[in-house]
């Protein structure tokens, strides 16, 4: 159905004013948020946009609503997934812990905005020409393969985005707050926080080439394209914060968008088949197929995703890794003064690395092997309790 203009109009506003009001009243001013304001805030944004799907279902109808939340749901997902990234890229320019909430909030910017040109090209193409769901199905079919590898989640591999901008933008060793130039030497040089930006930036855009025809799969709807897409970005900055030591432990979160995105890629190559008009295909005459509807897709969106999650939460092995990799972040955080400078969630962080040290201690045999060098894990943690130690002396020496 047609949206009317001024139903785009309010609609943009209302995006636009939600991501002021973030940044003015969030991450204006340098902080590490609490896991309450996090989960108060995710709460909030994943309600906003389920309630501007009821007005989507109430408005334009059973088909248009449905379209939504399958959308939305799928999005979301991806989004998680695509957290474990910018982890790993955060992680990689040690990103201090307080200014970690502007560098998510410039990359959901950026996000939107590199997507909502992706959707109006990818509409464009649609509606000029039909062989580009062909392309779409069989870009989701070759993205589904590389979720599926082993390392699609190394925390210690750099992905071309990051190397890229290491080598054409060098910058200042240090972090001078969240200012994107400084000067050094009487020289205005860039700062590392200007390269996670470009990183995150520059990874967004590949993001957006799996993610924009996952969606098209679902819906040709240009506005319900767009405002699925701009609602699973809305409140990801929180969300970060609040499933940060959980990420590792959706280890089947991979396997599960891989069923995803292979299940919407043969749908698009379905629906291809059905609208086909090239030449070499049936004689460029359409091909009787089934095509899969979007109550169905939701069903098997959903149906995967919590398969998955359950897996990945109740999985020994998930448990296993968590506290691996868990233990070596926490570790390196706390290690790496500039980091965290607020003394209580120092000793949150090191609270943190020690209970994953207990539950390390306790494990099997078998799954002590996924620890990677594990000399230098073990003097990792080492390190950690020695400056520990040496923080506590300090704190007494200052009492006295």
């Amino acid at each position: 159905m047609e949206v009317p203009a001024y139903v785009w109009t309010l609609t943009i506003a209302g995006i636009v004013g939600l991501l002021a009001f973030d940044f003015f009243f969030h991450v204006r001013k340098a902080h590490t948020p609490t896991l309450k304001e996090s989960a108060a805030w995710s709460a909030i944004y994943v309600g906003i946009a389920l309630v501007f799907g009821l007005g989507v279902l109430l408005f334009g109808g059973s088909a248009m609503g449905t379209e939504y939340f399958a959308g939305y749901v799928t999005e979301k997902a991806l989004s998680v997934d695509n957290l474990f990234v910018f982890l790993i890229i955060m992680a990689s320019f040690k990103v201090p812990r307080a200014d970690q909430q502007k560098v998510l909030l410039f990359g959901i910017v950026f996000s939107l905005i590199a997507r909502t040109a992706f959707i109006f090209l990818g509409a464009a193409l649609i509606n000029s020409f039909a062989w580009v769901f062909y392309i779409f199905g069989l870009i989701l079919l070759v993205t589904a393969g590389n979720l599926l590898k082993p390392d699609s989640h190394d925390d210690d591999s750099e992905g071309v985005v990051v190397r890229l901008a290491r080598k054409l933008l060098p910058a200042s060793e240090h972090y001078d707050g969240d200012k994107l130039f400084t000067v050094e030497n009487g020289k205005r040089v860039l700062t590392p926080m200007l390269l996670v930006m470009v990183a995150i930036g520059g990874t967004d855009i590949l993001f957006a080439l799996d993610s924009i025809p996952a969606i098209f799969g679902l819906t040709q709807n240009v506005f319900v394209v767009f405002t699925a897409t701009a609602f699973s970005l809305m409140g990801l900055r929180q969300l970060f914060f609040l499933i940060d030591g959980l990420l590792d432990r959706l280890i089947f979160l991979s396997y599960g968008l891989a069923v995803i995105l292979g299940f919407i890629g043969v749908k698009l190559i379905l629906h291809a088949l059905h609208e086909n008009t090239l030449p070499f295909i049936n004689d460029g005459g359409h091909v009787d197929v089934v095509e899969v509807s979007t109550a169905v897709s939701l069903s098997v969106i959903l149906g995967v995703l919590v398969v998955t999650i359950l897996a990945s939460i109740f999985s020994p092995k998930g448990k296993a890794k968590n506290a691996v990799s868990g233990a070596k972040r926490h570790a390196t955080e706390y290690l790496d003064l500039n980091y965290e400078t607020d003394m209580a969630e120092r000793d949150k962080i090191f609270a943190r690395m020690c209970r994953e040290e207990g539950q390390i201690r306790k494990l099997p045999e078998k799954y002590k092997r996924l620890i990677r060098n594990e000399t230098e894990f073990m003097d990792l943690l080492r390190n950690a309790h020695v400056e520990h130690d040496k923080a506590q002396v300090r704190a007494a020496a200052a009492e006295a």
